[in-house]
């Protein structure tokens, strides 16, 4: 896996998994270079090993009778976490904290969690703008788990709420929590956007008579829906397995699921992205709009999927400045 990325890797997976449909929309996409970037790091950046972690439950997470730890190929990438049996938060905080906290939310089809770019990539991007960022390690629904597809969606309404139950340990206003999701991760964080009132499962402890809204969403690059002509075939198969109900279907796409509990969303999606189509973003964007609620979506000429926080010398590299002035004015335009 030393010579394949990140994009690679999803699109071969998405290959394995979706075999025609795939090919079907490459080959309906103009073949264009896409700005390349930096190579995956080799190893766990030592910020991440370094960053303070809160175990997200107090014993063993639910469903974990069925858990199995997966064989992993040779040449695994490290940043890519697998085998999640105690899901974590790793916390980066700001010098100056200005009382605003992000769930950050990597991607990785529901296969794996890309901590580097999705993750501690977008911690230095985010702390010097005063915010304090949670990145989740979160349980992979096809480890045995379960309930399978409620088990992201566990980890990460637990989470909100033990940001939430800890504000002040972290010099936070707990109305302030947003939550930022890549690709399946955006699935993830759209879920969370749209179901955090849901029960998915049995109360633990206090923590969980908080509230697991975001103040706001942001999706980028996301996976929203579990239509199978639309969305990434291996995240769906990874979180509902091969054949879902209609009513899984539903319940697990988020733009089905907007009301007017839905927080304001920030959008940002390639239209040239190969991996998971921009009509994800879209579905999403005109059911808020469909539902009045504030949304802003950027779509991008280029940029491919993954891009993190962004290619060099090109758009993608702008949408962290574009999100901080959305973010700043959510509140003056409410």
């Amino acid at each position: 896996m030393t010579t394949m990325n990140r994009r690679d890797l999803l699109l071969k997976g998405g290959l394995v998994c979706a075999g025609s449909w795939l090919a079907t929309h490459a080959a309906a996409q103009e073949a264009k270079p896409t700005p390349p970037r930096p190579p995956l790091p080799r190893a766990l950046p030592e910020s991440w090993q370094k960053a303070p972690t809160i175990a997200l439950w107090p014993g063993k997470p639910p469903g974990h009778a069925g858990y199995r730890a997966q064989p992993l190929p040779a040449q695994h990438v490290p940043v890519f976490l697998r085998n999640i049996e105690e899901p974590r938060l790793h916390v980066f905080r700001p010098e100056r904290p200005n009382g605003e906290a992000v769930l950050a939310i990597p991607g990785g089809a529901y296969w794996f969690v890309s901590v580097a770019n999705e993750g501690v990539e977008l911690a230095e991007q985010l702390t010097p703008r005063g915010l304090t960022v949670f990145v989740l390690a979160y349980r992979l629904p096809g480890e045995g788990w379960e309930g399978r597809s409620d088990v992201p969606l566990q980890d990460a309404q637990r989470a909100l709420r033990l940001i939430r139950a800890r504000a002040e340990e972290w010099s936070l206003n707990p109305d302030k929590v947003s939550v930022l999701g890549f690709s399946a991760g955006g699935h993830l964080a759209a879920t969370l956007a749209t179901n955090h009132a849901s029960q998915v499962c049995e109360r633990v402890d206090r923590v969980d008579d908080l509230s697991a809204r975001p103040h706001s969403a942001a999706l980028i690059y996301p996976v929203i829906t579990m239509d199978a002509q639309w969305t990434h075939k291996m995240s769906r198969d990874l979180l509902l397995g091969e054949s879902p109900s209609e009513a899984d279907i539903r319940r697990r796409s988020p733009e089905l699921n907007v009301d007017a509990q839905t927080p304001p969303s920030f959008l940002v999606h390639a239209m040239d992205d190969d991996a998971v189509p921009v009509e994800n973003s879209l579905r999403f964007m005109h059911a808020m709009r469909e539902a009045k609620r504030p949304v802003e979506a950027h779509l991008l000429q280029e940029g491919g999927h993954a891009f993190g926080v962004g290619r060099p010398n090109t758009p993608s590299a702008k949408w962290i400045d574009l999100y901080d002035l959305w973010r700043q004015r959510l509140d003056q335009s409410a």
